[in-house]
C-alpha cells in the first residue's frame, strides 16, 4: 500500500510541475510533520485589506499596528493584547467591488515625522473611480487618534467605469522615494499605453512630486513617473535587504506571477501571460523574444497572490530575504526561496482561508490577515 502511495504521489507532482504550479508542502520539521509555525487568533475585523507596524526609533518597537479595513475603517491595533481604537480623520472612500480604503504603510521616518500613507478609491464624474493616495500626520494624545492634515499626493488617471484591479500598493525605497502599483482596472489594453496610469508602476518622492532617474524622464510629467509597464493587478510590492524591488501579480486564468521590478521593463501584459483569458481564449506566452521581462515564479492554476513579505527577522531563520505570500483564491500561505535576482518555489502551506496581507512583527514573528476577518499571529512550533 504505502508504495501505491508513494506511486500516486510522484504521479501527482509530475502534473503540477507540468502546468507550472508548486506542489503544496507541509515542511515537516525534526520530531514532527506540519508547519514550521504555530497560529494565534489576536483580533477580529469586518474586511482588512492590510495592516503596517509602527515603527520606533530606526526599528519596530511599539508592538503597535495600523489596519485598513475597506469599509473605510481605519484601526490601531495592539497586537499584544488584540485591542484596538479608530483613528479618525481617513479620507471619504468609494467601497464597491474590489475597491475601498487599500495600503496603510508608516513613512520610514515616522518616529521624526508621524506620517502615515494610505491608499483608498476615490469616486469620479458619472459613475467612474479610480485609486489615490495621500498622508497624514498621525496623533496619539489622551483622545482618539486620528490623521491630522491629510493631503492627496496622487491620484490615478483616467478615472474609468468598474470595481475591479485597483492595486495600489505602496512601498517605499531606501533612499526615501515612493513607488505604488497602478492596476490596470480590467481594461487590459491600457497598461500598454504611455498615456495612462492603469496597468504601470508609479515612482513619486514622498510629497508626491515625481522621482528623479525615471526611464522615460523628458517624455512628459506622467510618464516620467512611470518606473514600468504592462502590469495587471499588483497586490504585492515589497524591497528586499539588498535593494531590489519585488512584486506580487494576479494573472487572468492562470499564470499569477511573482516579478522583480526593473527599471524601464515592460511586463507583458496582456499581449503575453502564462495564463488564459476568462473562458478559454488564448494568450501568447513568449515574454522574453517579444521584449517582455520574464516572471520570476508563475503559478498556473491560480492561487491568487494578496500581498507580498520580504522577511528579514529571526524567528524563523530559513525565510530570511525570502518572499511571504498570500494567496486568496488558493487560501494558503506561500514562502519563495530568494536568492539575489533569482527565485524557486519553496513552500504552500494550505490555510483554509483567504490570506489578504502578511506582516512581520516587531520580534520577527508573522501576522496574516484573512478576507473573512481574522489577524493571525504565526510563531514557530513547539519542539
Amino acid at each position: 500500500a504505502s508504495m501505491t502511495l508513494r506511486l500516486m504521489q510522484a504521479a501527482m507532482l509530475l502534473v503540477l510541475a507540468a502546468c507550472g504550479a508548486a506542489p503544496t508542502q507541509s515542511s515537516a520539521q525534526p520530531g514532527g510533520g506540519g508547519p514550521p509555525f504555530r497560529v494565534t487568533e489576536v483580533a477580529l475585523f469586518d474586511a482588512p485589506w492590510a495592516m503596517d507596524f509602527l515603527p520606533g526609533s530606526g526599528v519596530r518597537l511599539t508592538g503597535m499596528a495600523l489596519v485598513t479595513d475597506k469599509s473605510g475603517t481605519l484601526w490601531l491595533v495592539d497586537v499584544a493584547t488584540g485591542g484596538r481604537r479608530r483613528v479618525h480623520g481617513v479620507p471619504a472612500v468609494k467601497v464597491a467591488g474590489q475597491g475601498g480604503l487599500g495600503d496603510v504603510v508608516a513613512h520610514p521616518d515616522f518616529a521624526a515625522n508621524r506620517r502615515v500613507y494610505l491608499s483608498y478609491v476615490e469616486a469620479g464624474p458619472n459613475g467612474t473611480s479610480g485609486a489615490a493616495v495621500g498622508y497624514g500626520t498621525l496623533a496619539l494624545g489622551k483622545g482618539q487618534p486620528r490623521l491630522d492634515g491629510f493631503r492627496v499626493i496622487w491620484r490615478q488617471t483616467p478615472k474609468v467605469g468598474g470595481d475591479g484591479h485597483f492595486s495600489h500598493r505602496i512601498a517605499f525605497a531606501p533612499d526615501g522615494t515612493m513607488f505604488i502599483s497602478s492596476g490596470d482596472r480590467q481594461k487590459m489594453e491600457p497598461a500598454q499605453d504611455p498615456n495612462s496610469d492603469l496597468g504601470k508602476i508609479i515612482h513619486l518622492t514622498a510629497e508626491g512630486r515625481t522621482a528623479p532617474g525615471g526611464p522615460w524622464v523628458g517624455w512628459g510629467e506622467r510618464l516620467a513617473s512611470y518606473w514600468t509597464m504592462g502590469h495587471r493587478n499588483v497586490l504585492g510590492l515589497a524591497f528586499a535587504p539588498d535593494g531590489r524591488l519585488w512584486a506580487t501579480e494576479m494573472g487572468p486564468q492562470g499564470g499569477d506571477e511573482l516579478n522583480l521590478i526593473v527599471r524601464g521593463k515592460n511586463y507583458g501584459w496582456p499581449r503575453a501571460s502564462y495564463g488564459s483569458h476568462y473562458g478559454g481564449g488564448p494568450i501568447p506566452d513568449e515574454h522574453a523574444s517579444r521584449g517582455f521581462e520574464e516572471p520570476k515564479v508563475w503559478w498556473t492554476p491560480s492561487v491568487s497572490p494578496g500581498s507580498l513579505l520580504i522577511y528579514t527577522g529571526d524567528l524563523f531563520p530559513e525565510w530570511k530575504g525570502d518572499a511571504l505570500i498570500g494567496a486568496l483564491s488558493g487560501e494558503a500561505f506561500i514562502r519563495v526561496d530568494i536568492d539575489g535576482d533569482r527565485a524557486r518555489k519553496a513552500d504552500h502551506w494550505p490555510m483554509g482561508a483567504r490570506i489578504r496581507a502578511v506582516d512581520q512583527g516587531p520580534r520577527g514573528e508573522v501576522y496574516l490577515l484573512e478576507d473573512g476577518g481574522r489577524l493571525l499571529r504565526l510563531e514557530p512550533a513547539r519542539r
